[in-house]
């Protein structure tokens, strides 16, 4: 099958994945793929098998780029369940952690991420404008990424630290989590060798909110949305989610979106039961077990002059 520049540049049924060296690597896919996909990283589930690669040098990006409407977190606060909640696969394209975006986060080139715009922007309805959920080391390229002209639509979904770091340390797996990012991001975040998890946690937070506050001063449109407002009131916050980012949905399909079973169960592992009720108390639980933790990080973050509160809410 022959693929087009023009298919390339306008179809999202041509999804770029990744970078292979100077190859950028497509995989095919359609609007029941993205929907099923919670993430289009390594976990992406195509509408078939196969992949498409093609030398760099023939795909530079042309022309303005098409509106994106943009989530970005600090991980472990919802993103993941926000993004799905707004996915409907009649209006709408919703990309969960491309890995493409990823990538060019990680090894920066202007003309990728050009051309990373120009792929994520693709729709299937002209109207309605595709929504990425960023993955966290894309939020330190926040001043390169936000650069087009007119209004920049974005939430930045973040979270209180002692609430962050009650999800980031709660397990073996989360701790060794913190260790593998803040070794990745050693550039942006400085080196922390030697630092206990709570500290990482703590600096990880604070360069986050950081660039998230820098962003909003820079693009006057963006707001900011605190996740336990969204966890607290999922229906007046995904109404106003909707509202800002143009997902046509109505009050009803927001109704029963809610009280269905995406928010019943765990956004990334939907065979799993897990609502709002079951993160608090588990987050109580961890409350004296992480007590001298969190004091730490909080300390640690005083000394480093304190996080930003930031404005504009969403709701």
């Amino acid at each position: 099958m022959v693929v087009s520049r023009g298919d390339l540049f306008n179809s999202p049924d041509h999804h770029l994945h990744s970078f292979d060296g100077e190859d950028a690597v497509f995989v095919p896919m359609d609007r029941a793929a993205y929907h099923r996909s919670i993430f289009l990283d390594a976990r992406i589930s195509p509408a078939a098998n196969g992949t498409l690669r093609l030398p760099l040098q023939n795909l530079a990006a042309e022309g303005a780029f098409k509106p994106i409407g943009w989530i970005f977190h600090l991980a472990h606060c919802g993103s993941t369940l926000l993004a799905r909640a707004l996915d409907d696969p009649r209006s709408n394209l919703v990309l969960r952690e491309p890995m493409c975006l990823r990538e060019v986060s990680l090894n920066y080139s202007p003309a990728r991420v050009a051309l990373v715009k120009a792929m994520l922007g693709k729709r299937y309805c002209a109207q309605a404008p595709s929504l990425v959920k960023a993955s966290v080391p894309v939020n330190f390229i926040l001043p390169q990424l936000l650069t087009d002209a007119g209004d920049v639509r974005a939430i930045f979904l973040h979270c209180p630290l002692r609430d962050y770091l009650l999800a980031v340390l709660r397990t073996p797996g989360h701790r060794d989590w913190i260790a593998r990012v803040t070794r990745l991001l050693a550039s942006h975040l400085g080196d922390l060798t030697g630092s206990t998890d709570a500290e990482r946690g703590a600096a990880l937070w604070l360069a986050q909110m950081r660039v998230f506050d820098k962003a909003m001063a820079h693009n006057a449109a963006t707001v900011s949305l605190d996740c336990e407002i969204f966890f607290g009131t999922p229906r007046p916050v995904l109404a106003a989610a909707c509202a800002y980012l143009d997902v046509a949905m109505t009050d009803r399909a927001i109704e029963k979106t809610v009280a269905g079973p995406l928010f019943a169960n765990h956004a990334k592992m939907p065979a799993h039961v897990f609502d709002n009720a079951m993160r608090l108390a588990r987050r109580s639980a961890l409350e004296d077990e992480l007590a001298s933790e969190l004091d730490v990080a909080a300390r640690w973050v005083m000394q480093a002059g304190g996080g930003p509160v930031l404005p504009r809410p969403l709701y």
